[in-house]
């Protein structure tokens, strides 16, 4: 392989990388917490888009268990798109880990 074919071959790997990483922004999973009473959604690219809170779980005088709910809820949920983009992305590397991309 010469040098040209080298770097047409990873033009292309810039490419399809591009183009999951596009994908994976379309994507959404959800994580919960309290048997669903706290749910979020995060994109493919680990962003926070949505939380939604059961009215029953909010008590004043109970702040800290509403916040733990939250926290649980959004670390299931980073979770969850750090698992489908390292899938996404192991697709694209036929299985070989490549550090810095997920």
């Amino acid at each position: 392989m010469d040098m040209e074919d080298l770097m047409k071959h990873a033009r292309q790997f810039q490419d399809k990388l591009a183009q999951v990483q596009e994908e994976l922004a379309a994507r959404m999973v959800t994580g919960t917490a309290g048997g669903g009473m706290v749910t979020v959604t995060v994109n493919g690219r680990g962003e926070l888009v949505g939380l939604a809170i059961e009215p029953e779980v909010i008590n004043p005088d109970d702040r800290q268990m509403l916040q733990d709910l939250v926290i649980a809820a959004v670390n299931d949920g980073l979770r969850k798109a750090k698992d489908l983009g390292r899938n996404e992305m192991s697709k694209l590397t036929g299985g070989m880990t490549i550090p810095g991309l997920f």
